[in-house]
């Protein structure tokens, strides 16, 4: 087994465009890439309070799905007959008729040689047996009744309050509360209530609708309205925002002047996981925060204009780290979270004769994630700077259209490129022993006796390394410069990570030289900004897009 050691080298990529590799050196190296990942939690708190300040009521998403669209017909078994209705009435046998009848404004329907059949105020499921029952009362033998509900008498009903446009809106009785609002363009989400909505007939509360009852449990009040009924929905009451590691992040309207933590916690719906919920508001008109346990938060009780950030601070006691290239034994690795670079190696074998023992190197995620997104940001400027560019003449005109295509294939490549987010750790033979992160992978190379060559090259090949040789040299053995190459600059990757970029630069054992292609736009800003983009991607993912 083979110890790796010494402290020199750690590489944090601070700059926006996160294009090169960085070397810092000395022993704050460990100092500073600590300092860099509390910077980024940093900032996601910071995203996190704009979040939460900005928080919409909750169920502000309710009247996108359009139940004003539904087709309710009236039929459902619980439906009460009421005047205006139409039946069908079938009666074969003693008897024989068959017709469709309106219920009289005196609730009735009128069946020749039976008479006046009371309905008004009958269930759907039970109109069979009634009119069976008027029936038989003349046809006592070999009668057979058949009746259904054919529709029922529209209704217009009002909805005003805190909605987005109040008005008189037609439907039919058994629509729900859901339909009308609905109609009326939804709660005013800034102002109005979601759980203070009346529905009065004739001046008097027929019902109270508490629609999180819907949100959270799917259930609906069954109101059967009548024409002239009007939904009222009330001014938006006091409220409890709630962020973080929840799924439903809003601010919830409070019923009484008080909800408890257990409450919230219910409607909030918490990630896997989540262990404290910080609370911040005003307490005898001081401000107030406390940061507390779950369960202790449970038995507290919120007020209005509280905001509860929820958190997952749980912190892992072990990380998983995988280990690649040339090596012996196991591929990952479970260690305690305070493991640094030298004391994982230490338990790393190797065979010396086959191991590049000096040019360790570590892929880490969030460094991949951030070259990623300076590679996004570097490809939307290219794409503001090509649209805002003017053509003055037909000629130039044809040029750009051209131009069009090849940057917009060119861009298509280049967002499907995985940069791997490698953390330059060694140099001159010495490793910087760096704290270890979840997620981390290390890469061991294997010893190289040759060169790899690619990009704008006439032939992508291996060749064997000889010392003291330059960049050119390679190339010119492989063929040389392909027509598209740019032959200024090159660029070299070495295998414990670092980028050199030179117009000849010196080769070493085990190097990738990667030629990138010439820029055929005319457009010298947006050539500029290509070459840019062309480079971080080399360096990257050590690959060369061809345009």
């Amino acid at each position: 087994m083979i110890k790796f050691a010494g402290v020199l080298l750690a590489l944090l990529l601070s700059t926006p465009s996160l294009a090169q590799s960085v070397d810092v050196s000395g022993p704050d190296a460990q100092a500073m890439d600590i300092a860099a990942a509390d910077l980024l939690r940093d900032r996601q708190y910071e995203l996190d309070t704009d979040a939460t300040n900005q928080s919409a009521p909750f169920g502000a998403n309710l009247f996108n799905g359009g139940f004003s669209n539904d087709r309710e017909d009236g039929l459902n078994p619980d439906y009460v007959l009421q005047p205006g209705d139409r039946v069908s009435v079938r009666i074969w046998g003693a008897t024989a008729f068959n017709e469709s009848l309106v219920v009289d404004p005196q609730g009735n329907i009128f069946i020749p040689t039976v008479g006046p059949v009371a309905l008004a105020g009958v269930r759907n499921q039970d109109l069979n047996k009634r009119v069976e029952q008027s029936v038989a009362s003349v046809y006592t033998n070999n009668v057979n009744v058949y009746t259904s509900l054919d529709g029922s008498q529209p209704v217009a009903v009002f909805v005003t309050g805190y909605v987005a446009s109040p008005g008189r809106f037609a439907g039919i009785p058994s629509n729900s509360v859901l339909h009308f609002l609905d109609r009326a363009g939804g709660i005013d989400a800034d102002r109005g209530s979601y759980r203070r909505i009346q529905v009065l007939r004739d001046g008097v509360a027929l019902a109270n609708v508490d629609l999180y009852r819907f949100l959270l449990d799917g259930h609906v009040p069954g109101i059967q309205f009548k024409d002239g009924d009007t939904i009222v929905v009330g001014a938006r009451g006091s409220s409890v925002q709630a962020s973080g590691d929840i799924n439903n992040a809003a601010a919830f309207e409070l019923l009484d002047e008080q909800l408890s933590g257990k409450e919230l916690i219910a409607m909030a719906h918490l990630l896997p996981g989540v262990s404290f919920a910080g609370v911040s508001g005003i307490r005898a008109n001081r401000p107030y925060s406390v940061y507390l346990p779950i369960d202790e938060f449970k038995k507290t009780q919120l007020k209005n204009g509280d905001v509860v950030s929820f958190r997952t601070d749980q912190h892992d006691q072990v990380i998983v780290v995988d280990v690649e290239g040339s090596h012996l034994g196991p591929s990952q690795f479970v260690v305690p979270v305070n493991t640094h670079l030298h004391d994982l190696l230490d338990y790393i074998e190797v065979d010396s004769e086959l191991t590049d023992v000096s040019a360790v190197s570590i892929k880490r995620q969030t460094i991949a994630m951030r070259q990623k997104e300076a590679l996004n940001e570097s490809l939307q400027r290219l794409e503001a700077r090509y649209l805002t560019a003017s053509s003055q003449t037909d000629t130039e005109s044809a040029i750009r259209a051209q131009e069009a295509e090849l940057i917009s294939q060119f861009v298509k490549n280049a967002r499907e490129i995985e940069p791997s987010g490698r953390l330059v750790v060694s140099q001159g033979g010495e490793i910087a022993n760096i704290l270890l992160k979840s997620g981390d992978t290390i890469t061991i190379p294997s010893r190289s006796d040759s060169v790899l060559l690619s990009g704008e090259v006439v032939v992508a090949q291996a060749i064997l390394f000889k010392p003291g040789r330059k960049a050119r040299e390679y190339i010119r053995r492989s063929g040389g410069f392909s027509q598209q190459a740019k032959t200024d600059r090159i660029v070299l990757v070495h295998a414990n990570g670092e980028v050199t970029s030179e117009k000849n630069p010196m080769v070493s054992a085990g190097d990738e030289i990667i030629v990138l292609p010439k820029v055929p736009v005319k457009n010298l800003q947006i050539a500029s900004t290509i070459v840019d983009i062309l480079y971080k991607i080399a360096v990257a993912a050590s690959v060369a897009v061809r345009l």
